[in-house]
């Protein structure tokens, strides 16, 4: 069942490439951030040059694609659609739903006359049996939820402080253009999102039992945003409020907070040797909204927020991100892509001196020619300073090359 959308073509061009060719398109990514609006836009996508295009769309949330719980179910069910000599292009929604789906996917495509695009909400799963049966015959394409530049063109709205302030606050699930954007409604909305991600792609799949530990960890993430954190301080803290969740079972829990795509895990690297840090990582949001909806906005938290919105534009970009050690300095982000590398430290302000000499000068202590910036808030903040550039936070995540 198709239904009207607002394209996001950048995902499209990625995608475009690879149409009719065999290897399996993978859609990845949290729960409602519009991978189910992408296969719709692919649809269109294959009509434009094949209007007779044999389609076939399945859809795991939808109550008439019930009875396909298993790899077996899925082969029968496509057995009477497939029109002989002629090929079918397959659009599964929410794949992992189906028990060894990925028996189907080889089969199919073994047969050469499918052109197979799925999505799927869990990073485990999908690349640990795809991997396993199907190395080198499938590509990966990872969805977020909408950057800066989309939530404005989703919204209909100007690049004003008041939109910025609106996609710090609520973040940017496509959704969100259909409801009004205040707090009790969107809120309510975020919540269920989260509760939806919780109990049917953690609680359920993982059979964890004590509900209540999974939610404690989950805010201690939303309060530590952006903050170098360890299994054993988050088992200390819990043991603090009366929790007792061992090493063991913290690691676990986050594994699968990031599986779902929930959360992202950043690992410290060194700048000299890249080197990368097994303990003292930090965790950011898939989206700032979710994280706002269980721990409420406040002032105090904006520096935290930039650093999640700049850190999610990198992923969106392309990049692989890390944080940066310096000896005792720390710098917020290195991302590199295709041999190619740029430096970011995030401020809300630099009212004074100390400020810039942090935020200016672990920059400037890095030996190498790569692009380097300040990010922030600060109105007058266009302009270099000794080779760094200084960008508004806006302007930084409406950029989409930075060499």
């Amino acid at each position: 069942m198709q239904k009207p959308y607002i394209p996001r073509d950048t995902y499209i061009n990625k995608i475009r490439p690879y149409i009719d060719k065999e290897l399996i398109k993978v859609l990845v990514g949290q729960r409602r951030v519009g991978k189910s609006y992408l296969l719709f836009q692919l649809m269109d996508e294959i009509k434009k040059s094949n209007a007779g295009a044999n389609i076939v769309y399945i859809n795991k949330e939808l109550y008439e694609f019930k009875d396909i719980i298993t790899y077996e179910d899925l082969m029968a069910y496509l057995i009477p659609l497939k029109h002989a000599g002629e090929k079918c292009y397959l659009f599964i929604d929410e794949i992992q739903d189906i028990t060894e789906f990925e028996k189907a996917l080889r089969s199919l495509l073994a047969q050469g006359e499918y052109d197979i695009y799925c999505t799927g909400s869990n990073a485990r799963i999908l690349s640990g049996e795809l991997a396993t049966l199907l190395s080198g015959r499938y590509i990966e394409i990872k969805i977020y939820s909408l950057s800066y530049n989309e939530f404005i063109r989703f919204h209909s709205f100007e690049n004003t402080p008041d939109s910025f302030n609106a996609y710090l606050k609520y973040g940017g699930l496509p959704y969100l253009a259909n409801l009004e954007l205040t707090d009790e409604i969107v809120y309510e909305y975020l919540r269920n999102i989260y509760n939806t991600i919780v109990l049917k792609d953690i609680v359920e799949r993982y059979k964890i039992r004590n509900v209540s530990l999974l939610q404690n960890l989950t805010l201690f993430l939303a309060d530590n945003l952006g903050s170098i954190v360890s299994a054993k301080r988050i088992s200390e803290f819990l043991k603090s409020q009366r929790i007792d969740l061992s090493v063991k079972v913290i690691i676990e829990y986050l594994s699968y907070l990031c599986n779902v795509f929930f959360v992202s895990e950043v690992k410290r690297a060194n700048i000299i040797g890249r080197k990368i840090f097994e303990i003292g990582e930090k965790y950011y949001f898939e989206d700032v909204g979710l994280r706002n909806a269980l721990i409420p906005y406040k002032q105090a938290d904006i520096n935290k927020l930039f650093e999640n919105l700049v850190y999610r534009h990198l992923l969106a970009l392309g990049y692989t991100v890390t944080i940066g050690q310096l000896g005792t300095k720390e710098i917020d982000f290195v991302a590199e892509q295709y041999n190619q590398k740029i430096y970011v430290q995030v401020a809300y302000l630099i009212t004074d001196e100390q400020t810039t000499k942090r935020e200016f000068g672990n920059l400037l202590d890095i030996n190498d020619n790569y692009p380097k910036y300040v990010v922030s808030s600060d109105t007058l903040s266009e302009g270099n300073y000794k080779g760094i550039k200084h960008l508004h936070i806006q302007d930084f995540l409406t950029k989409t090359d930075f060499q």
